[in-house]
């Protein structure tokens, strides 16, 4: 394993009990200060990749790797060095903005942080401070996920997994929270994003990885795309006119 691979997949395969291969033989890296995105439409395999460098399930075949660690052997450490923001952010609603953050902060083991500490971060994602000791009930979905994104900071985690962050962000939300994760790429962080918005993929990606039905098809990086369509490039591979 290169030891700059923060995230690994090996030969990751998921075959469910009904016989459906939801993953077949997918294998990827993401290098510190890297963001790779999985581009692909539902069911292409986005999802369950996440969920098993998650340990939320165990693959059939293959190994999903964080930070040196197996997460099948050992998953309790593994979830130590990621940070995880789903499309749809779990927080407390009728805690605020600040809150939410200390209670997520204490149970990832961050008991010294004070307030002024939550109000650096939530200003770093460009949370108005306004907002910082307002219930999140009130919030828009663009501000809830930059709740989330700060949860993840605090963290401190070296991986951080992204499923459809954008998904639902009008272009300004979705601008601005692009740009944050530009800064934590900036920190080293290794970032991995599930997205079937091929916009955005090429904007903010070092790397892009195209997926359809379980197999990761090709995989590009910034520089294979300046010079290509990745929208043809996409649907090429999807509708077979190009060889994986």
């Amino acid at each position: 394993m290169d030891q700059n691979n923060i995230l690994e997949a090996q030969t990751l395969t998921k075959v469910y009990e009904d016989g459906l291969c939801a993953l077949d033989h997918v294998s990827f890296s993401v290098k510190a200060g890297e963001i790779f995105c999985l581009l692909g439409d539902n069911g292409a395999g986005k999802t369950t990749t996440i969920n098993l460098f998650l340990g939320f399930l165990n693959p059939t075949e293959g190994t999903a790797i964080i930070n040196g660690i197996d997460v099948a052997k050992d998953p309790l450490a593994a979830k130590q060095h990621v940070a995880y923001l789903s499309d749809v952010v779990m927080l407390y609603p009728n805690f605020t903005a600040r809150q939410n953050l200390d209670f997520f902060a204490r149970l990832g083991g961050r008991q010294n942080l004070k307030r002024e500490d939550y109000y650096n971060v939530l200003r770093q994602v460009g949370l108005q401070e306004k907002a910082f000791e307002q219930r999140l009930k009130g919030f828009s979905k663009g501000m809830r996920q930059k709740v989330g994104l700060a949860i993840a900071i605090v963290k401190e985690a070296p991986a951080i997994i992204l499923d459809e962050p954008t998904s639902g962000l009008d272009p300004k939300a979705a601008n601005e929270f692009l740009a944050i994760l530009h800064q934590l790429r900036a920190q080293g962080r290794a970032i991995l994003i599930s997205t079937h918005d091929i916009f955005r993929a090429k904007e903010i990606s070092d790397t892009v990885g195209i997926m359809s039905e379980g197999k990761l098809l090709a995989i590009k990086t910034r520089a294979e795309l300046e010079h290509e369509n990745l929208e043809k490039l996409y649907l090429d591979y999807i509708q077979g006119k190009v060889a994986a």
